[in-house]
């Protein structure tokens, strides 16, 4: 591959700060791999703004290409399944965090990362769904795996605005679950009953304290890319035998709780680690997105940005101002 030039967003320690910037980036620049990729979309995700944040704890390199998530055509480099020209996409492991990311024309990752685009999905709707919408489809396997079906009893989603929580809210209700969701966002209400839910619960309430271990049994299951608080409600207010779904920590790390949970419901606290899992059932959950688990209301939750706009988005995202799925253009 002759020596080119490309557009990147770069984040950079500067003392205390972290200094972000569009730059030019050359061959030079590539970190270790086996396949180049001319990207075409990438998204926006809670850890990449936390990733270009000097309090986030997330980034591993300096300077950082950011961006968790990419998709685009095979310049150079083969996988298993695709070779030069072929759609792919990439996310988890190590990129946007010690391996440069998606915000950039060009990209080079380790072939054991990659996966060929499902039949059915184009490079905008692999990221439109991306590792929210992959999380989200994660949860809901995971629950599936511990016995979760259609006519079990009402689902809950918390933080239903976020990317994770409105796909997992699309996806569940496609499924025929019964969902209800929580939200801190009162005004979108209408727009998680337009997803598929039945009911919109305020975060006041699914994210309370409580002097009691347990209350009224409420949950088949949950999807919980919230963590904190609402954990804790989450887990106290199961039915026998349910299972909370845990992806996040936007609540906060810490889960005030008891074993009474455990052990006189019977209830079950699945973590959902989408950035290592193993490639082959990664493949396998994308083809399940492009299928089953493929959202039905993609293009009412997503936006598009370029480079350009990508800073300020990054910044609403920490603010906990994002809501839906946020794609980022890059130039062809």
């Amino acid at each position: 591959m002759a020596d080119v030039a490309f557009r990147a967003l770069v984040a950079e320690k500067d003392g205390d700060e972290v200094r972000r910037e569009l730059r030019e980036l050359g061959q030079e620049d590539f970190p270790e791999g086996d396949v180049t990729v001319r990207v075409e979309w990438s998204s926006v995700n809670y850890k990449d703004a936390l990733a270009v944040s000097p309090k986030g704890n997330v980034a591993r390199i300096s300077p950082l290409v950011p961006g968790i998530d990419l998709a685009g055509e095979i310049v150079e480099g083969s996988v298993e399944g695709a070779g030069p020209g072929d759609r792919v996409l990439a996310h988890g492991y190590d990129i946007g965090v010690s391996h440069h990311g998606g915000y950039a024309e060009l990209a080079r990752i380790p072939a054991g990362w990659v996966v060929p685009l499902p039949e059915g999905l184009s490079t905008r709707e692999a990221m439109a769904v991306g590792t929210a919408g992959f999380t989200a489809a994660l949860s809901i396997a995971h629950l599936e795996s511990h016995g979760l079906k259609p006519g079990d009893g009402p689902v809950l989603v918390l933080g239903a605005t976020g990317g994770v929580g409105a796909l997992a809210v699309d996806i569940l209700a496609g499924l025929g679950h019964e969902v209800h969701a929580s939200t801190g966002k009162a005004d979108e209400a209408d727009m998680l009953r337009e997803l598929g839910a039945v009911e919109v619960l305020s975060r006041e309430e699914t994210s309370a304290g409580s002097g009691r271990p347990l209350e009224r049994q409420r949950w088949a299951a949950v999807v919980d890319p919230v963590g904190g608080p609402s954990l804790a409600y989450a887990l106290r207010t199961l039915r026998i035998g349910g299972a909370v779904a845990s992806s996040g920590q936007i609540g906060g790390i810490e889960v005030h709780t008891t074993v009474f949970p455990f052990i006189l419901r019977g209830v079950s606290l699945l973590g959902v680690d989408s950035a290592n899992m193993e490639i082959g059932a990664r493949r396998g959950l994308w083809n399940r997105l492009a299928n089953d688990l493929r959202p039905r209301s993609l293009d009412r939750l997503v936006r598009e940005v370029d480079l350009d706009q990508l800073d300020a988005v990054l910044q609403e995202t920490l603010g906990g101002g994002a809501k839906g799925r946020t794609v980022v253009r890059l130039p062809e």
